[in-house]
């Protein structure tokens, strides 16, 4: 499954990466080179198979290169969340005790010994290419820190299998091909963007644009750029409405992109209209770091727009279903639990056994501890977080329903629905919002809501807010949420 070596073999001078961060371009023949010579590297520092290999960067070829001569010496990558406090990094540093730490500026703060990876290539082009002995697919190459939304973050090890399966997954979802073009922004310490937008392209001999970070009017700028040619960009809900947002936004001038991809957070069904409106295939998917890519929607407007707010389908090579609290399947139209099974699974949590058989079932389904649905046609629907779910007298109550009417709502540009305490009904739901506009007090939004929702699902509470809490992925914090409304009782009641 080593596809860097495949192309550089029948496409030697094919474009393969170019890293506009870094003034760096490789042909495929040059990329294969690379991380043979960076394989022997390894090799010198002493790092040996089974051993981890951290790395601490924004966005660079380095770090692919790094990750395909781990995997090529049975070595373990562990790319790690540049964002988050130093006493978060040397909490993973901790975890995942790395024989070498290569790492940017970044690193400098920590106090530690690391390896400058601006030196990496030059280091390693003195070296003799690795003639590698084929390693099993079976063998973890990666290991992705979840991000900790529900407790301490986990190592989710990932095998080339796996890896293979999500790259294949959205090759099939995202009509990849030799010609595309991926512009990978998304962070590389997280599954999209150091598997699904690199591995992908690389798999089909397509080439691959680095950027180190999301500039809006820059993105912008790329995307519209007929030199570039992307055809494929990932992003969270947010950016993408963030770029909607841009002066300069012309949607005439994204006419080469294939798609625009979202996912890892909530997209309502109104935000993918407006897209849709401007002729633009917003494709909405779901995944997990411990799944990869695991569902999509077709690349036809007709079908987003008439299932717009779904995640779409899975992939042939992925089993997904919907099960109660008791394991039962479902009915096409219930809510439930959301179980996936296939190769592209992760293969443990690293020092987490007993995480790892909690999160997986006897017979191999993994509990993504997301509720959802099944339309009558195949479509699937997350509903919400299972933890989010809420009890109001007696029923269940799912914030994600009630986010997705009130983003309609005149002058709030983002929402968040929590449960809170209520003497009468045990929870009723509180709504968090950012508004450029006037106040909206909880009696209009109840005004609003109904006729729309059943009267126990419609919030008893607003709350003001300058902006959403989130998380390096873009996912909401919703315990944070709950944290600020037992400190602020400045709030409005219906």
């Amino acid at each position: 499954m080593d596809y860097v070596k495949y192309n550089a073999t029948v496409r030697p001078t094919k474009l393969a990466i170019r890293d506009l961060a870094h003034n760096l371009v490789l042909s495929y023949s040059e990329f294969e080179d690379l991380v043979a010579r960076c394989a022997t590297f390894l090799l010198d520092r002493g790092v040996v198979a089974g051993e981890r290999v951290a790395c601490l960067s924004r966005n660079r070829a380095e770090m692919i290169i790094l990750h395909l001569a781990c995997a090529r010496t049975g070595m373990i990558f562990v790319p790690l969340n540049w964002r988050l406090s130093e006493a978060e990094i040397y909490g993973l540093l901790d975890d995942c005790q790395p024989r070498l730490l290569v790492a940017d500026q970044l690193a400098k703060a920590l106090g530690i010994e690391y390896f400058n990876i601006d030196e990496l290539l030059e280091q390693a082009s003195a070296l003799s290419p690795y003639q590698s002995e084929p390693v099993s697919i079976d063998t973890p190459s990666l290991m992705l820190y979840t991000s900790g939304t529900t407790g301490r973050p986990k190592g989710a090890m990932l095998t080339e299998r796996n890896i293979g399966e999500t790259a294949l997954n959205f090759a099939l979802l995202g009509q990849v091909s030799i010609g595309s073009v991926f512009l990978c922004e998304s962070p590389m310490f997280h599954v999209i963007g150091l598997v699904t937008s690199v591995r992908a392209p690389i798999m089909l001999g397509g080439t691959l644009l680095i950027s180190d970070a999301f500039v809006p009017e820059r993105t912008l700028e790329r995307l519209g750029d007929p030199t570039l040619g992307v055809s494929h960009y990932f992003c969270v809900p947010q950016m993408a409405l963030s770029l909607r947002t841009q002066h300069a936004y012309d949607p005439s001038q994204l006419k080469y992109l294939k798609a625009l991809f979202t996912g890892g957070a909530p997209h309502s069904a109104a935000r993918i209209m407006e897209w849709v409106h401007d002729g633009i295939p917003i494709v909405d998917g779901y995944g997990s770091t411990e799944c990869g890519t695991v569902f999509g929607m077709p690349l036809d407007l007709d079908i987003i727009a008439a299932k717009a707010g779904s995640v779409g389908v899975p992939t042939p090579r992925v089993q997904a279903r919907i099960v109660g609290p008791t394991g039962i399947p479902l009915a096409t139209g219930e809510s439930g639990e959301l179980q996936i099974r296939g190769p592209n699974m992760t293969v443990g949590y690293w020092g987490r056994d007993e995480d790892y058989r909690e999160a997986v079932t006897e017979d191999g389904w993994f509990r993504s501890g997301d509720i959802a649905r099944i339309d009558k046609d195949g479509y699937f629907y997350i509903v919400d977080r299972k933890k989010d779910m809420f009890i109001s007298g007696g029923e269940n109550v799912y914030p994600a329903e009630i986010e997705a009417l009130l983003v309609r709502y005149p002058g709030i540009k983002e929402v968040a629905v929590i449960g809170i305490p209520d003497e009468k009904w045990g929870e009723v739901g509180c709504v968090f919002y950012v508004s450029d506009t006037s106040e909206v007090t909880a009696v209009e939004l109840s005004e609003f809501l109904s006729g729309k929702l059943a009267r126990y699902k419609i919030p008893k509470v607003t709350q003001r807010i300058a902006e959403l809490p989130r998380n390096s992925a873009g996912k909401l914090l919703k315990s944070s949420l709950r944290l600020q409304y037992r400190d602020n009782k400045e709030v409005s009641v219906a």
